[in-house]
């Protein structure tokens, strides 16, 4: 296996971290020639003091001058440092560059993403968004240039491992029913309030939507992983990948998180991807792929192993899934409208603006604001993604203005006001 020379887009994010602690064990395999962030100077400074690379990039200006200041106080000023949204752009499609691993969060992933396809890298995709909001223009890119496309969330990469090798060469384009595919099984703990009282779900607080029982992720994931948007999300990205319709995706519960997601053929066959609940696995996969390499990750002790359990998802429970599911019919201004709300809602959940329950009435009143919208490439992409957060954040000031008038307004006056 030669050296691949890499840019991690996000690497002070979850996936960012467990991708250079992959990296780490294999110093003879993997170079990184370029990191970014958003904001986060220290986490940065580390890992440019560890690994060295040529480029970084901070989104945030201000943050890219502290992080110059500090290089140049440790004697490493021989590292690059730029800033902005184009330089993420820039180190993606760096000739310098043969793998992009694509872990920016939320849309502002897509442009870097799309140029590194665009210039037939290698690309590791944990950014699903990037394929929610542009689907067909996406896949056309891939085919266009060349592109490797390999998934790194866990029930995507789950679900490559099980399918055979002539659909795994042809990700984005692969016929699956043409090679023995039935079904594709979308597998999810469902979140934290699993087993909640429905109406409890209204006074949950942002700090218990982020304590997944399984996984260790950033705060906006865990909350989607929550309200079950992120399995939303990523069933339209199966779509996508996997070149199938919505009837050809399956939802199933399973609270353990040890089958991450599994493959049904004609013939009776279910053939599942089983590990531990570590993001490790499925970045060492697609890094090395095709070779095997050590993730750091323990093997699964099947004498120790909880038993499996299965079940339906609950849509009363999990709306924001259906939501997603019928946007994936629907088409793509439904998905990119939904996903641009959904960012907007889970930040303002965050920031206790607003209640839990109240991101799924965000996210569906964006989707049928947008619903007939025409996207048929990627500027109308992103003038959607701004127009649905827009009108988004409008809604979420209704709400906090209506919090407001409510909290502000008597207890005996409240009384009167359900009378009449």
């Amino acid at each position: 296996m030669t050296i691949r020379n890499l840019c991690i887009l996000g690497s002070t994010g979850s996936i960012g971290v467990n991708t250079l602690d992959v990296v780490r064990l294999h110093p003879e395999k993997f170079s990184i020639y370029a990191l970014s962030a958003n904001k986060n100077v220290n986490k940065l400074l580390e890992q440019c003091r560890e690994f060295q690379p040529s480029v970084v990039v901070m989104v945030c200006d201000v943050s890219a001058t502290k992080l110059s200041q500090q290089l140049t106080l440790l004697g490493l000023d021989k590292i690059q440092v730029m800033s902005g949204e184009s330089a993420l752009c820039h180190i993606a499609q760096a000739e310098q560059v043969d793998t992009v691993m694509a872990a920016i969060v939320g849309a502002s992933g897509l442009m870097p993403t799309l140029s590194a396809v665009k210039k037939g890298k290698r690309v590791l995709l944990a950014n699903k968004e990037a394929l929610v909001t542009s689907g067909q223009i996406f896949i056309d890119a891939v085919k266009k240039s060349g592109a490797e496309l390999l998934p790194i969330d866990s029930e995507h990469n789950a679900i490559f491992q099980s399918l055979p090798s002539m659909a795994q060469q042809s990700i984005g384009t692969c016929q699956l029913a043409d090679n023995g595919v039935s079904k594709i099984l979308l597998t999810g703990s469902g979140g934290p309030f699993r087993t909640k009282a429905l109406h409890e779900l209204k006074e949950v607080t942002p700090d218990q939507a982020c304590a997944h029982p399984n996984w260790e992720m950033g705060r906006k994931i865990s909350v989607d992983s929550a309200t079950m948007m992120n399995k939303g999300l990523e069933f339209i990205e199966a779509k996508w990948l996997f070149n199938v319709e919505a009837e050809d995706i399956q939802v199933v519960l399973h609270p353990q998180s040890t089958i991450h997601s599994m493959v049904q053929y004609k013939d009776g066959s279910v053939i599942a991807q089983m590990g531990n609940p570590d993001m490790r696995t499925p970045i060492a996969h697609a890094l090395a792929f095709p070779e095997r390499i050590e993730a750091g990750v323990e093997p699964l002790d099947f004498f120790n192993t909880p038993s499996f359990d299965f079940e339906q998802p609950d849509f009363e429970r999990y709306p924001n899934l259906k939501l997603a599911i019928e946007a994936c019919k629907q088409g793509q201004a439904s998905c990119t409208a939904l996903n641009a709300a959904n960012e907007i809602a889970v930040d303002a959940f965050l920031n206790n603006q607003v209640k839990f329950t109240d991101i799924y009435k965000i996210n569906e009143t964006s989707v049928k604001k947008f619903v007939s919208e025409r996207v048929a490439n990627i500027d109308e992409v992103l003038s959607l993604d701004k127009s649905a957060k827009q009108y988004a954040q409008v809604i979420v000031q209704q709400m906090i203005s209506e919090n407001n008038q409510n909290e502000d307004t008597p207890a005996h006056a409240k009384c009167r006001s359900d009378r009449s």
